[in-house]
């Protein structure tokens, strides 16, 4: 994969027409933002080539959505060993969804379909998509999520149609076993979520016990740096009594919390006192109550989302404030 700084290649409209498509195609098949930016970043240098050597391209977005889904799917296969051997939790790296369309790719006019498509870029669907083979998951997401014929599938995995509607057939019996519920009322949705960090941020355990499901789970992609969950927490006894000493620690580093719109689903950003990110958080709410709490901070999956705070910075002012 090439380096992030290697020189950017627009090769005329085709980049700012298909860049969006490409992106959110690479974003879902990766769960990773960087790893999407090298793949886009090859599969239009290739184009560029290719119309440099006269080749004669007669669709570019058959071309780019080739290119671009066989390098997801030769950067999944080269990834499996290191995310078998990743320490504790592994996420996909948050991607802020308001009103960025520009990465997100273009919704469908449906509103409904729209909406199920936003459902396709929150974490539960990129972690249930792990459960598949790469040829499997970028058939389905192609067929399924991005409408692609069969007959455009079967060129750009290389198989035949018969075999790529046995292999949606299959990545859809998987996706059905363990499809997330999401919240239909954005608006509730919304609320609910607001309530719930200012919750977390003032400590209040009644209120946080009110919120959340009784089998809800926190899970933490941290890639072994402190501070740290090992494994998912689940049950709304202990759920709620580490998101209030969460929240005591946040009060201690003068940590902010943001709500923001993160992979389509209610989210925040948590700010030290510059501004810079401490971590991400990621809300699923179904049914009136919050079901699951992710937390990305991992320094690798945020670098993207703007200035890191120091976290041992972060830790000593904690420290600092207990010995008043």
């Amino acid at each position: 994969m090439p380096s992030r700084t290697a020189p950017t290649v627009t090769s005329g409209t085709a980049y700012q027409d298909y860049r969006p498509l490409m992106f959110a195609i690479a974003y879902r098949m990766l769960g990773s933002v960087t790893e999407a930016e090298d793949v886009l970043q090859e599969a239009f240098l290739r184009y560029h080539r290719a119309e440099s050597a006269g080749t004669g391209i007669e669709s570019p977005k058959a071309y780019l959505s080739a290119v671009t889904t066989r390098l997801c799917i030769d950067e999944l296969r080269s990834a499996r060993a290191r995310r078998e051997a990743y320490p504790g939790d592994w996420l996909p790296e948050p991607l802020l969804t308001a009103d960025n369309a520009v990465l997100t790719g273009p919704a469908p006019d449906d509103p409904a379909a729209a909406a199920e498509q936003a459902d396709t870029l929150s974490m539960a669907f990129l972690l249930l998509l792990e459960r598949l083979t790469p040829v499997e998951r970028a058939v389905f997401l192609l067929h399924d999520v991005f409408s692609y014929g069969y007959g455009e599938v079967a060129s750009i995995v290389g198989k035949t149609e018969d075999n790529c509607r046995q292999l949606a057939l299959r990545a859809r019996r998987h996706v059905a076993e363990g499809k997330p519920r999401f919240e239909a009322s954005r608006g509730k949705r919304d609320e609910l979520a607001a309530t719930f960090f200012r919750a977390v941020q003032d400590g209040d355990l009644d209120g946080l016990v009110g919120m959340l499901a009784a089998d809800v789970v926190v899970m933490g992609d941290n890639a072994g740096v402190q501070p740290r969950w090992p494994r998912p927490i689940t049950g709304r006894d202990r759920v709620s009594r580490l998101l209030v000493g969460l929240g005591q620690q946040i009060q201690e580093a003068g940590i902010v919390i943001r709500p923001t719109e993160v992979n389509g689903q209610p989210g925040a950003l948590c700010l030290d006192s510059g501004g810079r990110i401490v971590n991400v958080f990621v809300l699923e709410i179904a049914g009136g109550s919050v079901h699951a709490v992710r937390s990305v901070i991992s320094p690798g999956k945020l670098r993207h989302l703007g200035p890191l705070a120091d976290l041992q910075q972060l830790r000593d002012q904690r420290r600092a404030n207990r010995g008043h």
